[in-house]
């Protein structure tokens, strides 16, 4: 009708309600390649039963990922950003210092398998089952997010004279995730079959001990002289 201006959506509207669905669906297809991939594998989950679920086209999720790689690493970036971080200990284990949060950490390791599971397998898919391209991907997100806060943990550490001060820090970061990582893997793996490791004793005593021996050679290895 004349005389009655025509409303049309700006532009940066349309744009950012298009963006709003594309992340959205993007998210969706993470959640569900999460469980598949924890589940099946790296190698056994198909991206087409991923697809099927979501009631989608295959080739939908290769126009967001590119590939099964990219839809991946992007389901490992996710599930290593849903761990706390070393800092995130409650108030009174950070002043208690550095070796208490990581016995702290250590402590609650199960809490891995009885409720963050599916994350924590993906995990171990991205630093043990995928090929060597994917993994200097994940290597590269590792050191420039550092999603652990492993950096800041260390500093809190050297800050409070805990560390040895003629350590480099990038040298004692490479020192704990690497250790930390490993005895964890293996605190996990005691867990999911008790009979690997263990032959005989309490369990909760055998953890506790190992827990013990492990941050005693830690501290031996980067604590500060006259610490521990």
């Amino acid at each position: 009708m004349a005389g009655i201006p025509t409303i049309v959506s700006p532009p940066r509207y349309r744009q950012a309600a298009l963006r709003s669905r594309s992340e959205s669906k993007r998210a969706r297809i993470v959640d569900v390649a999460m469980r598949h991939f924890a589940e099946q594998g790296y190698e056994a989950a198909r991206v087409g039963d991923i697809a099927a679920e979501l009631g989608i086209a295959k080739g939908s999720i290769f126009q967001h990922f590119g590939s099964k790689d990219g839809l991946f690493f992007e389901v490992y970036k996710k599930a290593v950003r849903s761990f706390p971080r070393y800092l995130d200990a409650p108030p009174e284990i950070r002043d208690a210092g550095f070796f208490e949060v990581l016995r702290y950490w250590l402590a609650r390791t199960e809490h891995l398998l009885h409720e963050d599971w599916i994350p924590y397998r993906v995990s171990l898919l991205g630093n043990y089952g995928t090929d060597l391209s994917l993994k200097r991907e994940i290597n590269r997100f590792l050191l420039a997010e550092d999603p652990y806060g492993t950096v800041p943990f260390v500093r809190f550490g050297m800050e409070r004279n805990e560390l040895r001060r003629d350590l480099d820090q990038e040298m004692a970061v490479s020192i704990l995730d690497w250790t930390m990582e490993r005895f964890q893997d293996a605190l996990l793996t005691e867990e999911l079959d008790p009979g690997l490791f263990r032959r005989h004793g309490d369990p909760q005593e055998k953890k506790e001990a190992r827990i013990a021996q492990f941050l005693d050679i830690l501290c031996r290895a980067i604590g500060a002289e006259g610490h521990g």
